[in-house]
């Protein structure tokens, strides 16, 4: 079941004076709900910007991820390795990352940690409080042909 949480627009007047009639600025009318799958989406496309940031997910998340993308209909993934609290005005994102070999993990955290503030926060206009990131895993440069080999091997047990 996914939640759902609902903010209200406060663009408008400042001074709380109402126009045409009582009714109020027409950004003030009404309210704005976000599904947590959203804030989610967005905080992991935002992670996946930063170069060093190979994937996103622990091991078995990483595993279940590759086998729910073969199912038809199984999403795309996006939101794997994250997970958000969302409320009506702020909104809390944990990450667990796999990072490339050789990268500066603090210096990945950080920009990691700017970039998906910046997006959730100009795209929904939600304030966030924090993302925690979890470091799960270092990408090593010899390990993109294991997982050729194994997802190859996978596919043939599937198919």
């Amino acid at each position: 079941m996914t939640e759902t949480t609902q903010t209200r627009n406060t663009a408008g007047r400042q001074d709380g004076a109402t126009s045409q009639g009582g009714k109020g600025a027409p950004g003030t009318r009404g309210s704005t709900t976000f599904a947590d799958t959203v804030v989610a989406k967005i905080a992991g496309m935002a992670a996946r910007e930063i170069p060093e940031v190979h994937n996103l997910g622990a091991g078995m998340t990483r595993a279940f991820g590759a086998v729910r993308q073969r199912v038809p209909g199984g999403g795309s993934g996006v939101t794997q390795g994250v997970k958000v609290e969302v409320g009506e005005r702020q909104a809390a994102v944990d990450l667990d990352l796999v990072v490339e070999y050789g990268a500066a993990i603090a210096d990945t955290a950080a920009d990691v940690r700017t970039n998906v503030i910046n997006a959730v926060e100009r795209m929904t206009g939600l304030e966030v409080v924090e993302v925690n990131i979890a470091v799960g895993d270092v990408h090593l440069p010899d390990e993109e042909e294991e997982e050729d080999e194994s997802q190859q091997q996978e596919r043939r047990r599937v198919a």
